[in-house]
Order: structure tokens, then sequence, then C-alpha cells
């Protein structure tokens, strides 16, 4: 079968690419806004794209509802990163996966999507989002640029500081274990993942809202 992506509307583009381009890792990212509240959001439009410098990009989208003609609305992370410039990634595990699909909800303002998880904070040492404490492995970023194409956004960061717990790592040659670290991929939009142990199977994690990015 032949698709002219051009002739499509986004929502079914993303469809198709979302469920093609797979398995992608997930950036759980937290954020804090000018009154110093903390939001947590994953995007799974994410990867690693460097070492000098540390370079990682990912893709918030704008919030659905907005009409023809009308301004897009920023989503919150997107928002808090144009204020601050910094953000925190973090990487999801198995385990994590139920409380990181909970902050993919839309909540009423004020409403914490940490608080809705049931996860806590630590505070990070190069910037000022916090970091998710239950969260192997995190990645203190700097905003280094955000680009709009149309109606995607891509934001480049740099990562100032590296999080990993310790039984991930050989402290003397930084090897990573790869049997004990095995984060979760996404997969077909919009409630497919797959493991990454030696089984690599897929799984269903239901949410209220589709993924938009």
């Amino acid at each position: 079968m032949e698709i002219d992506l051009a002739s499509l509307k986004p929502a079914s583009r993303y469809k198709l690419l979302a469920s093609l381009v797979t398995p992608r890792p997930i950036a759980w990212i937290t954020t804090i806004d000018g009154m110093g509240r903390v939001n947590a959001a994953p995007f799974s439009f994410f990867n690693v794209f460097g070492s000098d410098p540390a370079l990682v990009a990912f893709a918030p989208g704008n919030r659905q509802g907005a009409k023809n003609g009308e301004a897009a609305i920023l989503k919150d992370t997107a928002r808090n990163i144009r204020e601050t410039h910094e953000f925190v990634i973090h990487l999801v595990t198995p385990n994590l996966t139920s409380a990181m699909v909970t902050t993919a909800k839309s909540l009423p303002p004020g409403e914490s999507e940490l608080d809705a998880a049931h996860l806590t904070t630590t505070p990070s040492l190069c910037v000022s989002p916090p970091r998710i404490t239950q969260a192997s492995v995190a990645l203190e970023c700097t905003e280094y640029q955000t680009i709009e194409i149309g109606s995607n956004r891509l934001t480049l960061g740099i990562v100032q500081h590296l999080h990993v717990a310790d039984e991930l790592i050989e402290p003397e040659t930084l090897h990573i274990d790869s049997t004990s670290w095995q984060p979760i991929g996404r997969m077909a939009s919009p409630d497919w993942y797959c493991r990454t142990d030696l089984e690599g199977s897929l799984f269903q994690e239901s949410r209220v809202l589709v993924y938009t990015n």
C-alpha cells in the first residue's frame, strides 16, 4: 500500500508514524512553572543525539482542543521550559509504567500529576526542577533551543548532570548492567509498550487520553 502523507490529516499521520517507528524511548519529564509548581508528563518523540555536548531532543506538542484559527495552547511542559529553560528527563522502568501513564492524563489546574501517581521528588543538583525519586535514571537538562516547524515543536537540551541508581553502574568503568537496566519502550499508539528484557514482550497500559507525542 502506498500512502501520500501530505494528503492525510495530521491525526492520521501521527497514527501511522507513531505506530510504525517503534520502539521509542520515553522521556518522562519534570518541569516547574514561574510559581514553582512541578509538572510531570511523558513524551515518546524523544532520543539522545550526541555526546559533545550531551544532546537530547524531544517534541512537546500542543494541547488538544484548539479550534481552527485559534492560537495553539502549549502543554505545561513546553510552557514551563519557555519560562525557566530547564527540565529533567527520566527513563521509565516496568514498575513505573502505571505511574507514568497516570501523569499523561489531563488534570484540572493546580492538581499535581505527581500526587495523583503517588510519586515523590528529590532536589536536582544543577537545575531547578526536581527529579522523580522512584526513577532509576534522571538527566538534568538545560534548554539549548526550541524549534517550531509547522505545528511541531522540537526542544533541544544539553544534559548537565546524570543520576543513575548505584546498582545499575560500575563506578570505575561506567559500565551499565544491561541485565538490570531494562526500560520500557513505546510501541503502537495509543496503548502499546514493550519490555526490553530477553523476551521483549508487548503489553498494553490504557490511559484516559491518547498520547499526542
